[in-house]
């Protein structure tokens, strides 16, 4: 997939989540395989531009390119604005968000809930692409409900408007997180248009992503809560859409050196304060499925310092990689997603995808 100047191989997109791909998990996720991360979306109203959480969506220092800033907004002139901004601290790609179902967005007239405003979709797509040198991108849902589904439409102002390429999640806004993907309505989304289209909802592994390409003929692939836990599943879908075999998980000593090094990327880039709390449910997804799985993630849950987690976590690596070399047990069994089915995965793994917008 080629967006403006960009070559994104492997053509494998990380999702834009609220409290979860942040820039220590995009970066974890570029490193196993993903072509391309989008940020957390960052909010076009200026009176929110120097807050703490807006300063940390926006900081890409470090971070690999193509970078992308989403924006989120209702107004056609702060979200162009907010595209100058996030260019000018270095964004290379803008998207704008038109998928966030969260209530406190929909509830100010932005992410899907601008799906039901055709031509304020298209003032704000025409006013973002002139306003920045760089290409501009759409993410969507289907429509507002099943009643209004109105992607295609949108699709045909958004490639009129000049964006770049397209993202749909295979939802409505009324469906959330509930229910199976609709390919076939991106598959009509992709024969509509004639830019690059991104299909996104329910890719948590290999074969998956493979009947999404095959259902719906997409140029490229967006996987969130699939990674979770897993961004070492980025380098198992390429690896299986170009040869049709599978890769071996991690084993113990790979898994530990990708969790450390994610753990002290979180520490350095939130603080201790702040990095103690992200960590635990990024612990919790990685040591979701194993065996005796619940020590850490309760030890880390109740550490309250950078020091104290990280001995928690290396303790944990040291068994599994001593159990590993004994050859007693597979430490790191087959990767599974935390969600599964868009159910819980249960206990104190991760936040509800809800508390994520929060």
């Amino acid at each position: 997939m080629r967006i403006g100047p960009y070559d994104i191989s492997p053509s494998l997109v990380v999702a834009p989540m609220a409290g979860v791909t942040d820039r220590p998990f995009r970066n974890a996720c570029r490193r196993m395989g993903a072509g391309l991360a989008v940020s957390e979306m960052v909010s076009a109203d200026p009176r929110l531009r120097e807050t703490a959480k807006s300063r940390r969506r926006s900081d890409h220092s470090g971070e690999t390119g193509p970078i992308v800033a989403q924006i989120a907004g209702a107004d056609p002139q702060w979200l162009a604005d907010a595209a100058r901004f996030n260019v000018d601290l270095g964004a290379q790609l803008i998207d704008i968000n038109m998928g966030c179902p969260a209530k406190k967005v929909c509830n100010v007239a932005a992410g899907s809930a601008l799906l039901r405003d055709e031509p304020l979709v298209a003032r704000i797509l025409e006013a973002v692409v002139a306003a920045v040198p760089v290409p501009v991108t759409l993410k969507i849902r289907t429509g507002w409900d099943r009643n209004s589904r109105n992607a295609v439409q949108v699709a045909r102002i958004a490639e009129q408007c000049g964006i770049q390429a397209l993202t749909v999640h295979g939802r409505t806004r009324a469906d959330a997180f509930e229910g199976e993907a609709e390919y076939a309505t991106i598959a009509e989304v992709k024969a509509a248009a004639g830019i690059p289209v991104i299909a996104n909802g329910d890719i948590v592994d290999p074969e998956g992503a493979r009947a999404v390409l095959d259902a719906t003929g997409a140029d490229a692939l967006m996987v969130g809560r699939g990674a979770f836990g897993r961004p070492w599943l980025f380098r198992e879908i390429a690896h299986f859409l170009a040869t049709g075999q599978h890769l071996p998980p991690p084993d113990a000593r790979e898994w530990s050196e990708i969790v450390l090094a994610h753990l002290d990327d979180i520490h350095a880039f939130h603080g201790e304060q702040a990095g103690v709390r992200f960590a635990r449910k990024h612990v919790g997804w990685y040591v979701h499925g194993m065996p005796g799985g619940e020590v850490p993630r309760d030890q880390v849950n109740q550490a309250s310092t950078i020091a104290e987690q990280r001995a928690a976590v290396q303790a944990w690596c040291a068994l599994l990689q001593a159990r590993e070399q004994s050859g007693s047990r597979k430490a790191v069994p087959v990767a599974r997603p935390v969600y599964n089915n868009h159910r819980r995965s249960g206990g104190r793994d991760g936040a509800r995808l809800e508390e994520l917008h929060r």
